[in-house]
């Protein structure tokens, strides 16, 4: 018996890309306030993080309406701070958050045969997981 059910991960999805949304947003703020030299090359790839995770939530608003659900225009609000070092954690806090989920969120997907859905977390999984290795490596983890 699979943990949960289609309707269910619908509505799990929706909370994820509403995520995707609030990443999407926070990265693009994130990237436009970063001050000096030494955040210059993470900058560049905050501009980047920003596009991949709306690629995300297409990706997601299509797999929702292609599983009978209606794709979410409600987010969280983003996280910001004045200090940089704080900006780079709060987004590693949420792409922690985001591998954590879309680790669950794939187990489901497979409990359900859903391989076109699983197929497609895991490639958003192993994007967050690049965002994830860039942030440690500009905060000196």
């Amino acid at each position: 018996m699979p943990s949960v059910t289609k309707e269910q991960l619908v509505e799990l999805l929706n909370k994820d890309l509403g995520l995707e949304y609030t990443a999407c947003v926070q990265y693009t703020q994130h990237q436009g306030v970063l001050k000096g030299a030494m955040y210059q090359s993470i900058q560049k790839e905050l501009i980047i993080h920003a596009q991949e995770e709306l690629a995300h939530a297409t990706i997601l608003a299509a797999q929702i309406d292609y599983l009978g659900g209606v794709p979410t225009v409600i987010m969280p609000v983003p996280k910001a701070s004045p200090d940089n070092l704080e900006m780079l954690k709060l987004d590693l806090d949420g792409e922690n958050d985001a591998i954590a989920r879309y680790i669950v969120r794939l187990q489901q997907a497979e409990e359900l045969n859903l391989y076109h859905l699983s197929q497609q977390i895991r490639n958003i999984l192993a994007v967050e997981q690049e965002h994830a290795m860039d942030l440690e490596q500009a905060l000196g983890k």
